[in-house]
């Protein structure tokens, strides 16, 4: 018998967003990212993407998509259906365990569960899988980098030196398992007062600028820390899903995404041409 396809076979790019630490908007920029990589923009028709929630111990991604209480289902009993919310194909352990529930699992057991939603989820063809990652740099971080062929990582950070500090440690992990990290994007860059107009930088001033010039990478964006992101991302309307600056922010990171992509690529397919020696006769 023949044996059957991975399910992430068709996928021509998994990215991961990660962070040191968690409350830094990770899931938010995942989500947003993976809205704005979908959307048609002038001549693009968009991107066939899927978003994964590989956060197990606090998935996040049922409520800012606005899909509590729906399931996933299985055609063979074998394979998972992934859900459908905005265009992207969307999946969970949200979907799967009671929302008052807590996953108490070892970290092999977690990242068991994680493989299988990645592996035995019909995610077809996509152009993208975007990975909300769960923060810190431990078991689940190791199994999806090594047993799944990811394209590059993206790091969310806040300038705060406490958060950047924790954020190095997630640059660094990807560099032992031989992902490229294809940029850093700066969560909660400033606050702007909507009454006054005056910006007001809470968490510190460009620490992610600094940290993408020293480690030769790429600040995709910052984005400001504003009401309306929290406010959408607790209705299950991502703001990408609206109209406005805030949304033009995450659709700008996407576009500096995909030419950072296009780069790292094309250096890899350099540096992997034959080598040529002369030898003299």
């Amino acid at each position: 018998m023949q044996a059957q396809t991975p399910c992430y076979k068709q996928i021509n790019n998994i990215i991961l967003v990660a962070s040191g630490k968690g409350g830094v908007g990770k899931s938010t920029t995942a989500v947003n990212l993976a809205l704005a990589l979908s959307q048609p923009s002038g001549e693009n028709p968009g991107a066939k993407v899927g978003l994964l929630d590989a956060d197990v111990y606090g998935p996040s991604l049922p409520l800012m998509m606005g899909m509590q209480g729906q399931r996933p289902t299985s055609l063979d009993g074998k394979v998972m259906e992934p859900l459908s919310k905005y265009g992207i194909k969307v999946n969970s352990i949200g979907f799967l365990i009671n929302p008052e529930d807590a996953a108490v699992w070892r970290g092999p057991m977690a990242s068991s569960a994680l493989s299988q939603l990645i592996g035995e989820t019909n995610w077809g063809e996509l152009d993208y899988l975007i990975v909300d990652m769960p923060p810190g740099t431990g078991d689940i971080q190791l199994t999806i980098s090594q047993k799944f062929p990811c394209t590059g990582a993206v790091v969310v950070t806040t300038p705060q030196n406490i958060a950047l500090a924790d954020a190095e440690k997630g640059v660094a992990m990807f560099g032992k398992v031989n992902i490229p990290v294809l940029g850093i994007v700066e969560n909660m860059s400033h606050f702007q007062c909507s009454k006054c107009g005056s910006v007001e930088h809470i968490f510190g001033k460009d620490g992610a600028v600094a940290m993408a010039k020293d480690h030769g990478t790429e600040l995709l964006g910052q984005i400001p820390l504003q009401q309306i992101n929290r406010e959408n991302s607790d209705n299950g309307t991502p703001t990408v899903t609206t109209d406005g600056p805030m949304a033009d922010i995450y659709r700008d990171i996407a576009k500096k995404l995909i030419e950072q992509l296009v780069l790292t690529q094309q250096n890899n397919a350099a540096s992997s041409g034959p080598e040529i020696s002369f030898i003299d006769d």
